[in-house]
């Protein structure tokens, strides 16, 4: 069986940046996935400080990822250390 974390992982691509139509891990905003008896924490942050969309692509991950089995909660938590650059992105 996957791990939870790699199951959020795969969730998380389908979260997409609105701005470039990719999805949050092949944009390099996916900083941490951390897991304890169901409960999932996630680091992420957003391609500018102040981003307008930030509160959406948050609560976006928050609801991908609480809709799998075996998450009892969810955390995501922002930051901006280190800022994002493009160097983070897989390539196309």
């Amino acid at each position: 069986m996957a791990d939870l974390r790699d199951l959020v992982r795969d969730r998380l691509r389908e979260v997409l940046d609105p701005e470039t139509g990719r999805d949050l891990v092949a944009m390099g905003m996916i900083y941490a996935i951390a897991e304890e008896a169901g409960h999932v924490t996630i680091d992420m942050t957003t391609t500018t400080r102040g981003c307008p969309l930030t509160e959406m692509l948050r609560q976006g991950v928050e609801a991908a990822v609480s809709r799998l089995d075996g998450v009892r909660g969810v955390e995501v938590r922002l930051t901006w250390d280190p800022p994002w650059t493009p160097d983070r992105m897989e390539p196309a």
